[in-house]
């Protein structure tokens, strides 16, 4: 007959397992391993290369039969322990660190899609992965069918065809702020029996994991939130190690791979078949990897997640609050407003009950009063990024999403007098007086 535990014993007992640390504690400790004597905060591993003594045991690394690091282009120590980080948070099965957020949405796709292959996608996305999808992909013989994540079921569904390999989409989407339904989304891929892609870049794990509501892989551009501070490039894939490669939908991963001692990544790496297949394959003939410098730095953001998240989300609930009352203002899309139609995917889905730090919002007067608007303000400033602990500004219409057509950026959400904010972690009070004063200028025309 076994003995209750105690309250405490329990206790005891989660804390000794790192997996069941609490996500605060997961961001500071997780990753990084220190053995007796080694330095306790994770340090940069600065070297492209790394000693060996027995020919054989580099041939097993060639031949993917033996773990460890080979030349820092696959993988580097620094980097490791920051994917193994991402990778914890997440609640993944193993993760693959780029140089960028673009590089990380190039490698994932690439891992699967090829020439005459199709992939189903929200229009409501970046703009720069819009253009690698409608353009630069279309360009090598792969084709995206662009769906409103809002439409029905049975409308969406119209943009399957056989040979649909993918579906992605964002979390949040950027810049017109819509939050997957990842109910519904999950659905249709199974239906489809395809892997659903998801970028957390602007909810980040903190908020919502979406490995856990029905998403097979997750996407960030580590530049953004997980920095927190705009000053390092990265890019990470996270696989959630939960879908059947083995379908007969994706060969290249069942299949013997005859570059690497005729490997089957199903049968050697099972659920981390597509993650280790990424860095077998496109990290290496891709090269587009991080650095160990930039991976200490991201590490270190990380660091703070927990406490730059909920900070970043009431600052921007505070704002949105204040211009929903400006006169001068046309609109205001935030998705942790209560009247935001997507503040119920929120309350559904996401674990911290925060809207991000970004906002959306339409100033009258048109863009003289935008230009006058942009000039005027102090805190914040106008610069190309989203997600700094400083707040910042950008006109998406003449900036990320200017190669878009008119008719293509209102079907993205994008209208002509919108402002995206990214609403740092300054005191409230000044981020908006500093809107207000701004606001004032354009009323006035810039005087």
């Amino acid at each position: 007959m076994s003995k209750t535990k105690s309250k405490k014993e329990i206790e005891t007992a989660n804390i000794a397992d790192p997996s069941q640390w609490n996500f605060g504690t997961k961001c500071l400790q997780a990753g990084w391993k220190p053995k007796v004597g080694e330095p306790r905060v994770l340090p940069i591993f600065q070297s492209t290369t790394y000693k060996y003594e027995d020919v054989d045991d580099v041939e097993r690394l060639f031949a993917l039969k033996q773990s460890g690091n080979k030349y820092t282009r696959t993988g580097n120590p620094t980097v490791a322990a920051f994917e193994s980080k991402i990778t914890e948070l997440e609640g993944g099965v193993g993760a693959v660190a780029t140089a960028s957020g673009q590089s990380a949405v190039l490698l994932a796709i690439s891992n699967l899609v090829k020439a005459g292959d199709h992939i189903v996608a929200s229009k409501h996305i970046y703009g720069g992965s819009y253009t690698l999808l409608s353009v630069r992909l279309a360009k090598l013989g792969i084709e995206t069918a662009f769906i409103n994540p809002e439409d029905s079921i049975a409308e969406i569904r119209k943009a399957f065809r056989p040979n649909t390999k993918v579906l992605f989409g964002e979390t949040i989407g950027n810049p017109a702020l819509g939050i997957l339904d990842f109910e519904k989304l999950s659905k249709l891929a199974k239906e489809f029996d395809v892997p659903f892609f998801v970028d957390n870049t602007l909810a980040t794990p903190f908020l919502v994991r979406p490995l856990q509501h029905g998403a097979n892989v997750v996407i960030h551009s580590a530049t953004k939130y997980i920095d927190g501070h705009a000053i390092a490039l990265g890019g990470v894939v996270i696989d959630g190690g939960n879908y059947n490669w083995d379908n007969g939908k994706f060969p290249d991963l069942v299949e013997p791979d005859a570059q690497y001692a005729n490997t089957s990544y199903t049968q050697k790496f099972g659920r981390a078949a597509f993650i280790a297949k990424a860095r077998a394959q496109f990290l290496r003939d891709f090269g587009a990897c991080l650095s160990p410098f930039n991976a200490f730095l991201l590490n270190l953001g990380l660091e703070t997640l927990h406490l730059r998240m909920p900070q970043h989300s009431a600052n921007a609930l505070a704002l949105a609050e204040y211009l929903s009352k400006n006169p001068a203002v046309n609109w205001v899309s935030y998705p942790g407003l209560k009247t935001n139609p997507n503040y119920k995917h929120i309350r559904k889905y996401f674990d911290y009950k925060g809207g991000s730090g970004v906002l959306t919002f339409g100033l009258k007067g048109g863009k003289a009063a935008i230009r006058s608007f942009v000039k005027a303000l102090k805190v914040a400033a106008l610069v190309v990024h989203v997600g700094d602990a400083r707040t910042s500004v950008l006109h998406p219409a003449t900036s990320t999403h200017s190669q878009l057509s008119p008719k293509d950026r209102l079907a993205a959400g994008i209208p002509d007098d919108m402002i995206r904010v990214s609403v740092g972690i300054e005191d409230p009070r000044d981020i908006i007086a500093d809107f207000e004063q701004a606001i004032n200028v354009s009323i006035k025309g810039g005087k």
